[in-house]
């Protein structure tokens, strides 16, 4: 098993759950239901891809291509820009941070590593399947 990947996994799991309470619970009453479907959608992409970095450690013991380590890396980071720019932009108001309003742009960028993450998982996996 490659633990570093599982635990990267693990805590984004973790963060969550945490956060997903938090939104339900304390930010319920201070966020628009726009600004409060941001941040669950952000929750659930943290999530997703804590599980599928979970599952990522698994096959990088089986799988020695170069492609699914990129994944790892390329998921890891595009999860940390997409999901934490959307949090921080969400909250900035309430942490008196207005000036967070620069990640703009750090969400789209996140949301394109994603997609490259999984095409570099996807790749990874139909050249296993060919050897």
């Amino acid at each position: 098993m490659h633990v570093s990947t599982m635990i990267k996994g693990a805590i984004f799991s973790l963060l969550a759950v945490i956060l997903g309470a938090f939104g339900a619970h304390a930010l319920k009453a201070v966020l628009t239901a726009e600004q409060l479907d941001s941040f669950n959608t952000a929750v659930r992409y943290l999530m997703f891809h804590g599980l599928a970095l979970l599952a990522i450690g698994i096959l990088k013991e089986k799988m020695h291509h170069p492609w699914i380590k990129i994944s790892d890396l390329l998921i890891f980071s595009g999860t940390i820009l997409f999901s934490g720019s959307i949090i921080l932009l969400v909250c900035r108001k309430i942490l008196g941070m207005d000036f967070l309003t620069v990640l703009g742009p750090v969400t789209p960028i996140g949301g394109t590593i994603l997609i490259a993450g999984w095409i570099y998982l996807i790749l990874a996996l139909l050249k296993e399947k060919q050897s």
